[in-house]
């Protein structure tokens, strides 16, 4: 037997899926220990070793893939506690952090109120350097190696923890960005260097010094994080190397993601498309929207045709970040986000979260304050005394009276509307949320389905589903630890960049770009080899920055495996302007088109698990476990409703709503008016009738 172990640290929950080698999945829920996440991972660890009666050093030791995904990059950057951080960039560039193009993110350019964002390295520790490369790659200024010297004494005197080098231009030139990088390694052989050609080597001064700094800011912090995650796992057993997920979609081994913490942001809710197409294929379905609900934040994708949306060049927690990073929509609305009511008596919900401690009021964990765990309590959803199959004791007066003492008596109304108040603005805020992912970027969400994934998810889902007008709705049997499983499904994953601007008229030389590719294809070829996949596992997706000339921003053409070459120009050029028609409406097919960057994305291929199909089932009757009073509108009024032992459905099982489905890590409501079938292949497919 051999095991592929997947563990998502998120920021209330620690879950873990264990699968082998003949389709058996199993999935376990630990609280997060923000502090030492070894210590969740050991609480998990006895949980497998309970469940499957053996030791988990013999588990780990027959296991061949372990996957670990983390918030600890995400919490470090909202919380600004990354390391001390000094930047040497080219003389005149000291302020480029601030500038910031001179503008502000989308939906704050006109607000003279808005803050500046918390700059990332103090004003002292950016330190000019004297050297110049113009853009087409000659030198004008020879590097004065004594300017960065004098950068590394300041940074020793002032206990600077991580350095960033970003000179202007040298994507045309990296040589002075090279020797300066191994100056700094020298003179400060304990601190974290970051090297914007190393990072982010792709045209753009400014995102490129952004993100080689974001990277240098949590570099050390993540460096701390997987030395300590590397040395529990062996000290438990395990045989092969830990991988890490990162925000592009796919894994990654230690070393890089040490050099690579920027792409660390995101790791946990970017294996979800993943988890969602593996769910979807049984059914044919290629649009899908995944939604992750779990106790702190709500995390949004979008996959269409298959192909899930990739961003590039973004403003991410006000920080510009250049490397390709799966779009992920994330919200302050999780199972522990806080209600409360503003100085206009509105009541608001979210984004300050109770998290793991001292979590919602019903934890019995020092909690006072009504979350929307505890509004799910109130209106009867929610199992009145345990959670988690019984691992988690609740206490359901507890969220009553928080509810009570905060939101209903100050507003003057009954718990039981107070609490759908709550239910109805957190689905509210989510509503909004999966808008911006799909019909801002020109998506119709009633054409694709709705894939439920986190612990909290399937309370809310229907109602989602209800509000965005999607028909179709997924919640897989592991829908709590989703994006664990998405982990061991996925391949490892590096993106290969270059600049390479090229003007695309009839003196182009597409030689020397077919040339750039396939250096930078060798280069991934011999990484892959090196971390001990096979050739025949190798595979590259190739995709183009494109531009009219003139313009300022660019699109980013996939083409596949395509040969950049001049019979395949016109379809190159085809596939730019119909790109462009759909982001924007329009194209100029007579314009002058220009290729100013080139990506290889370059995959270690994973074989997908054996499918586990469900027994038929046959009598739904049987699994009804209780009947609860619950509320399904806003006058707070009460239905009996049948709650289902979720273990006790089988295959082809239908169960009308309103209902409740318990299934031990997850609650799954089913609104009145909604079907929900238990497919065999281990997802309830819930529709409207409507």
């Amino acid at each position: 037997m051999t095991y592929r172990l997947g563990v998502d640290a998120g920021g209330t929950f620690t879950d873990f899926v264990l699968a082998d080698d003949k389709g058996n999945v199993h999935l376990f829920k630990s609280t997060s220990t923000p502090e030492d996440g070894t210590l969740a991972i050991a609480d998990g660890f006895a949980q497998i070793a309970e469940k499957l009666g053996r030791p988990m050093p013999d588990i780990l030791a027959e296991t061949e893939l372990c996957v670990n995904g983390t918030t600890v990059g995400l919490n470090a950057l909202i919380q600004h506690k990354g390391v001390k951080t000094g930047l040497i960039c080219t003389q005149g560039h000291e302020d480029s952090l601030e500038i910031r193009l001179g503008h502000k993110e989308e939906g704050y350019r006109y607000d003279a109120e808005y803050p500046p964002a918390k700059i990332l390295v103090d004003r002292h520790l950016r330190v000019p350097v004297r050297e110049r490369v113009l853009a087409d790659g000659s030198i004008r200024t020879p590097m004065h190696e004594e300017d960065v010297r004098a950068a590394c004494e300041l940074f020793k005197r002032e206990g600077v923890k991580a350095v960033a080098i970003s000179f202007l231009w040298s994507v045309a030139n990296e040589a002075h960005e090279r020797r300066a990088a191994e100056i700094v390694r020298k003179m400060l052989p304990d601190v974290y260097v970051s090297v914007g050609i190393e990072v982010f080597p792709q045209m753009r001064e400014y995102t490129r010094t952004s993100t080689a700094v974001v990277n240098a800011y949590l570099g050390p912090v993540l460096q701390a994080y997987v030395d300590r995650i590397d040395q529990f796992f062996r000290d438990n057993g395990i045989k092969v190397p830990v991988r890490y997920f990162q925000s592009n979609g796919g894994m990654a081994a230690r070393a890089v993601m040490i050099a690579r913490a920027v792409n660390a942001i995101n790791s946990g809710p970017a294996s979800a498309p993943m988890a969602g197409a593996y769910v979807t294929q049984p059914l044919g379905l290629k649009n899908f929207i995944t939604i992750d609900m779990g106790g702190t934040s709500f995390d949004i994708t979008l996959t269409h045709d298959g192909k899930t949306n990739i961003n590039k060049d973004i403003d991410f927690l006000r920080y510009r970040i250049g490397t390709p990073m799966i779009q992920v929509e994330t919200l302050g609305a999780g199972g522990g986000s806080i209600a409360w009511i503003d100085q206009m008596g509105v009541l608001n919900m979210g984004p300050q979260s109770a998290g793991a401690t001292p979590g919602p009021a019903c934890y019995l964990r020092g909690g006072t304050v009504p979350t929307v765990t505890d509004a799910n309590v109130a209106l009867g959803y929610l199992n009145p005394e345990y959670l988690l199959g019984g691992r988690l004791p609740i206490n359901a007066a507890a969220s009553r009276q928080a509810i009570a003492s905060h939101i209903a008596e100050p507003l003057g109304i009954s718990v039981a509307k107070a609490a759908y108040g709550m239910f109805q603005i957190v689905n509210n805020n989510m509503v909004n949320g999966i808008r911006r992912v799909s019909i801002e970027r020109g998506y119709d969400p009633r054409d694709f389905a709705l894939i439920g994934a986190g612990g909290a998810t399937g309370l809310h889902i229907t109602a989602l589903a209800q509000e965005i007008g999607c028909r179709t709705v997924l919640v897989p049997k592991l829908a709590s630890g989703l994006c664990a499983f998405g982990q061991i499904l996925s391949d490892v994953k590096y993106n290969y960049m270059a600049a390479t601007p090229t003007r695309l008229d009839e003196r182009a030389n597409l030689d020397k770009l077919e040339e750039r590719f396939n250096t930078l294809e060798n280069e991934a070829v011999a990484a892959l080899l090196a971390e001990g996949i096979t050739r025949d596992l190798i595979a590259f997706k190739r995709s183009l920055d494109m531009r009219y000339v003139g313009q300022v921003h660019e699109c980013t053409v996939d083409i596949g495996d395509t040969v950049a070459n001049s019979a395949n120009l016109p379809t190159i050029k085809q596939k730019f302007h119909d790109l462009h028609k759909q982001l924007f409406t329009y194209n100029e097919p007579d314009s002058l088109v220009e290729i100013v960057n080139i990506e290889s994305t370059v995959y270690g291929k994973t074989a997908l698990l054996p499918p586990q199909l469900l027994a038929k089932g046959g009598t739904p009757e049987a699994a009804i476990k209780a009947r609860r009073a619950m509320i399904f509108s806003a006058d707070g009024a009460t239905t009996d409703t049948p709650v289902y032992d979720g273990e006790a459905l089988g295959a082809g099982d239908q169960v009308q709503g309103p209902a409740v489905i318990e299934e031990p890590t997850t609650t799954i409501v089913v609104n009145p008016g909604w079907t929900a079938r238990l497919d065999e292949s281990g997802s309830y497919v819930i529709t409207c009738a409507a």
